[in-house]
C-alpha cells in the first residue's frame, strides 16, 4: 500500500541523505532496490540503520562489468535512480545519467551532493556542518557566543533528502506528461539556503539582526525560547501572537504591565531574565499541568526516549516499533492510500535473488552473476 505503490526505485547505496530520501519513498510504498556492497554501506549494525527500512537489498559489485550491466538492466524498468557520490564517480562506473537515460528515456535520475555537480568546490569533501555553514543557516543558529550545529538535520535531511525527494516527485510527474526523464541535481547547500528563505526576506526588510540570539525565532525573544525548570528539565515557549502572549503572562502569574512591551527588543533581556526566574519555580511536569493544552504555544522539551511516550504522540502513533526498534513512523499521512508499516532494514544481500527476479532477471542470469562474483 501507499501512494507510491508500483513506483520502482534503484538506490545506489551511500550514507546520510541519499538513503534517507530513498527511505521516504519506501515508506510511501515504492519498491526500493538498494544496490550495495557485500560489506554494506552503513556505520553500524544493519538492524539499526533505520534509513534502510522498507527496502530490498541486492549486492552487486559495480567494479565488475557484469555488475554494471546488471544495474543497466534494472534501469530499463525503473522509474527513479538515486545516487550520492561525488561528481564524476557514476560516470566512471559507466552508470552516468547519459548512459542510463539512453537505456530508459523516462528515468528520473536523482543526484545528491553537498556542493553540487558544478562549481569550484564540487568535488571537495564535506559534511552537513560545512554545507549549512556556507548557506547562512549555521551562522544564524546557536547562542550569542558561537554557532551550534542543529544535529545534521538542516543540511543532510532537510536541505538534502527532502529536497531530493521533492525534486524526484516533481520530475516523475513531469515525465508522466512528457514521456521524458531528466536529472535532478539536489545539493545540501542549495536546500539549506532555500530553507532560509523567510529569514533572508526578513533581513532584506531590515527586521533580522545578523547577531545570533537577538531575533524573533532564534531565542532572542523572551516569548520564543526554552526555559529550565525546577527539576533541571526544560520547557519551550512560542507565544508570538498577542493573544498567545497574553495567555503566557496570565498562566505564568506575571504582571501584565511589566511585560507590556512585548516587541521592544531593548526590553527583551529584562523580561527574559524574569521568565528564567519564574520557570525555575516549578518542575517541568507542574508547568505541563498548568500550560499544556492551553494557547500559550507551550510544550515540554522531551528527550528522544521520552517523546514516544507522550500521550499525544502515543494516540497518533507518531512513533512505531518494528522488530523491537522504536522509531518515527512514516510521514505524512494519507486518507485513502495509507502505507503499510515498514519492514525492518535488511542485511546486505538479503534480497539479491528475489529482488533481481522480481525486476526481470531469469534464474540463469542470477546464477551467472553469482558465478562471476558480481552478485552475492
Amino acid at each position: 500500500m501507499g501512494p507510491l505503490q508500483g513506483i520502482r526505485v534503484i538506490e545506489i547505496a551511500g550514507l546520510g541523505p541519499g538513503p534517507f530520501c530513498a527511505m521516504l519513498l519506501a515508506d510511501l510504498g515504492a519498491d526500493v532496490l538498494r544496490i550495495e556492497r557485500a560489506t554494506g554501506s552503513g556505520l553500524f549494525d544493519p538492524k539499526f540503520d533505520l534509513s534502510n527500512r522498507g527496502k530490498r537489498s541486492v549486492v552487486l559489485d559495480l567494479k565488475k562489468p557484469e555488475g554494471v550491466a546488471a544495474v543497466l538492466k534494472l534501469v530499463e524498468s525503473a522509474d527513479i535512480l538515486t545516487e550520492g557520490f561525488r561528481p564524476g564517480v557514476m560516470e566512471r562506473l559507466g552508470l552516468g545519467p547519459d548512459i542510463c537515460l539512453a537505456r530508459n528515456p523516462k528515468l528520473v535520475y536523482g543526484r545528491m551532493t553537498g556542493f553540487g555537480q558544478t562549481g569550484p568546490l564540487a568535488k571537495v569533501a564535506g559534511h552537513d556542518i560545512n554545507y549549512i555553514a556556507m548557506s547562512g543557516a549555521l551562522h544564524a543558529i546557536g547562542g550569542a557566543d558561537k554557532p551550534v550545529p542543529p544535529l545534521n538535520l538542516v543540511g543532510d535531511f532537510g536541505g538534502g533528502a527532502l529536497y531530493l525527494a521533492f525534486g524526484l516527485m516533481a520530475a516523475l510527474i513531469e515525465a508522466g506528461r512528457s514521456g521524458k526523464g531528466q536529472v535532478v541535481d539536489a545539493t545540501m547547500i542549495d536546500g539549506a539556503a532555500s530553507l532560509m528563505t523567510m529569514m533572508y526576506g526578513m533581513a532584506a526588510a531590515g527586521s533580522w539582526d545578523d547577531r545570533r540570539y537577538s531575533n524573533l525565532v532564534d531565542g532572542g525573544a523572551h516569548f520564543y525560547d526554552t526555559y529550565e525548570t525546577a527539576d533541571g528539565k526544560h520547557v519551550s515557549i512560542g507565544s508570538i501572537e498577542p493573544q498567545f502572549y497574553a495567555e503566557l503572562i496570565r498562566l505564568a502569574g506575571l504582571d501584565p504591565a511589566e511585560f507590556a512591551a512585548q516587541n521592544d527588543k531593548a526590553e527583551w533581556p529584562r523580561m527574559k531574565a524574569r521568565l528564567v526566574e519564574v520557570f525555575k519555580t516549578k518542575t517541568r511536569d507542574e508547568w505541563c499541568s498548568l500550560m499544556e493544552g492551553s494557547d500559550v504555544c507551550f510544550a515540554p522539551v522531551l528527550s528522544m526516549f521520552e517523546a514516544p511516550e507522550h500521550p499525544h504522540n502515543r494516540e497518533r502513533g507518531t512513533f512505531i516499533e518494528v522488530d523491537g526498534v522504536v522509531q518515527p513512523g512514516p510521514a505524512p499521512r494519507f486518507s485513502r492510500t495509507a502505507p503499510d508499516r515498514p519492514t525492518p532494514p535488511p542485511a546486505p544481500g538479503t534480497h539479491t535473488d528475489q529482488g533481481l527476479a522480481d525486476w526481470g532477471f531469469s534464474a540463469d542470469e542470477i546464477a551467472a552473476l553469482k558465478a562471476s562474483g558480481a552478485a552475492a
